[in-house]
């Protein structure tokens, strides 16, 4: 199948989802590259402003997890927006080598605002994203002002869902490098880590995601602080097409610009 054939069956299923699709070019975010450490990753950014970093899920991209849905778009009226493919995802380069992943996305995400000149964002993460998000807020608060985590709350490090990401078998041949999946384990973090994490955070995940009581009630007990915001109705996967998802985000970074 081509890539206009895809293109135009994910546009297609996000219409008769109740959203439309972005069509015009005005609208389409620029598309670049940047080189880490021989690793080619893909990113898209629009907007001018204060700046917001969108991490995507695993399986997932930029495309499909933040323009698609709008939430790009939505965020760019205001901010500048960069949403970048993770290594082994989208349009990035899809390295096989384990050290391409685990820590090494937290490294991508510090070298992408290098490569932007921009010392602090607000970040984004979404299930595998917010992994990330979280561990860089742990390894480099001084680059984030704030972070949001979607579908996602807290990998507990030494934890039985820590040894389930470790132990998950390697599916070779896979749209996504079986590299990537194995490593995520070591995005864990101790609670030590979670309570010294001083800016504003918030949760957004779906009142039907397992995501909940898995991550986010463990997450609840020791960052009381951090809101949680349920959206109606919404599962792990159909928690990005809810527009009250793309409207919690933009609420959440409006909030945390004036800061």
């Amino acid at each position: 199948m081509s890539r206009l054939h895809r293109s135009l069956i994910v546009t297609v299923i996000f219409i008769f989802a109740g959203l439309a699709a972005p069509t015009r070019a005005a609208d389409a975010p620029a598309s670049r590259t940047f080189d880490a450490r021989g690793v080619k990753l893909h990113y898209l950014i629009a907007g001018r402003g204060p700046a917001v970093v969108l991490i995507h899920g695993l399986h997932s991209s930029a495309e499909i997890n933040w323009h698609l849905n709008g939430v790009l778009g939505e965020l760019a009226k205001d901010h500048t927006v960069i949403a970048f493919d993770l290594p082994g995802h989208g349009r990035s380069d899809k390295p096989e080598a384990d050290e391409a992943y685990g820590l090494r996305l937290v490294e991508d995400v510090v070298m992408l605002l290098d490569e932007l000149k921009i010392k602090q964002a607000q970040v984004v993460g979404y299930s595998l994203g917010g992994m990330v998000a979280m561990k860089l807020m742990v390894e480099h608060p001084e680059r984030v002002s704030a972070g949001l985590l979607g579908g996602m709350g807290w990998l507990r490090d030494g934890s039985a869902l820590q040894r389930f990401w470790d132990q998950l078998p390697s599916r070779e041949g896979g749209r996504t490098p079986a590299a990537c999946v194995r490593n995520v384990s070591k995005l864990a973090v101790t609670e030590e880590e979670v309570k010294r994490i001083r800016i504003p955070v918030e949760i957004v995940v779906g009142d039907r995601d397992p995501v909940k009581r898995l991550y986010v009630v463990p997450l609840e007990r020791i960052r009381p602080d951090w809101p949680v915001v349920e959206i109606e109705g919404a599962g792990h996967l159909s928690c990005i097409v809810k527009p009250p998802f793309r409207d919690a985000v933009a609420a959440w970074v409006r909030r945390n610009a004036q800061r």
